[in-house]
């Protein structure tokens, strides 16, 4: 379950134009996220080999948000991944560099990726060939261009693990990368159980499980964090208490930093055992502090995500 909460705070239009790069693991959902941008507006190029991005730059048209009729696109994303050339970890860093040496353009990496039994049954369900795999064998190619990307992943401005996604779910995920890019901060609160893995995806993940855990009582067990007695038998808690001041200053204080520094997502990982009840409380709660109170700052959108809330006890 997950839901979306634009939450108005004022902010400067960017100064440069913006490029999106979409790369990451084949099969992990690059085409469908192209897709969102393109209906959008936005001017898009599939599997680009990187040595082409500096001509891609210099055709580019001119920024609408300097147009007067403002009627151009609203920005160039391209995907660049290994079907494009076979040095391309090379080249990707070449194109990266000469685009950060322009001063009209701003680079913004997404790294889309998911697990290797993911990608192997979406490639079994495709019946499409991994570009990377020459004797046939996929997980033996996913494994091989997931340590070639790693260097890109480390320097990507956002990842998505679209493992756990349903394909409604990567629909939104996907639109709610194109609301980021529009001048605004996204932040994601994901609750999830460590039984069930932590999530990729994540720029900061807390622990809750200090809190005394409702699934030992009988009466509460079946129930999830959004039921009233589960959520007041988690909040009610003193140390559950002074925990939300304390992540509630540490929000107010992050936040306005992680968009100064230019950042356009943040997302917040808490997890306790199975993700059902105190996790999904914390992240209710916290959702609620930023909807009626909010951080100083930019202009957010909110999503929160329940990840385990389904998987069992």
């Amino acid at each position: 379950m997950s839901e979306q909460f634009p939450l108005a705070r004022g902010s400067e239009p960017p100064s440069k134009r913006r490029i999106v790069i979409i790369t990451g693991l084949s099969g992990a959902g690059k085409t469908n996220a192209l897709k969102a941008f393109e209906d959008a507006g936005y001017y898009c190029i599939d599997n680009l080999p990187p040595k082409m991005i500096p001509n891609v730059l210099a055709l580019a048209p001119a920024d609408p948000v300097d147009s007067a009729e403002k009627n151009g696109p609203a920005g160039v994303v391209i995907v660049v991944d290994i079907r494009g050339s076979r040095y391309f970890g090379e080249e990707i860093g070449e194109g990266l560099d000469f685009v950060r040496g322009e001063s009209d353009w701003e680079p913004q990496i997404i790294f889309l990726e998911a697990d290797d039994p993911t990608l192997v049954r979406r490639y079994k369900e495709s019946r499409r060939p991994h570009p990377a795999a020459t004797n046939g064998d996929v997980l033996a190619a996913i494994r091989a261009e997931r340590r070639d990307l790693s260097v890109l992943r480390e320097v990507a401005d956002v990842v998505v693990d679209t493992s756990s996604l349903s394909a409604a779910e990567s629909k939104r995920r996907f639109a709610r990368l194109v609301e980021s890019h529009a001048n605004r901060l996204s932040v994601s609160l994901i609750s999830f159980g460590f039984k069930y893995g932590t999530p990729l995806d994540v720029d900061m993940l807390l622990d809750v499980r200090f809190l005394p855990n409702p699934h030992y009582d009988p009466e509460l067990r079946p129930l999830t964090g959004h039921h009233e007695r589960v959520r007041d038998a988690v909040l009610g808690q003193h140390d559950t208490k002074e925990f939300l001041v304390r992540l509630h200053d540490l929000l107010a204080f992050l936040v306005p930093r992680y968009a100064a520094e230019g950042k356009t997502y943040f997302t917040l990982g808490i997890g306790c055992t199975g993700g059902r009840h105190r996790s999904v409380a914390i992240v209710e709660d916290l959702a609620r502090y930023l909807k009626e109170e909010g951080v100083d700052g930019p202009e957010i959108d909110l999503f929160v995500r329940h990840r385990d809330l389904e998987a069992g006890g």
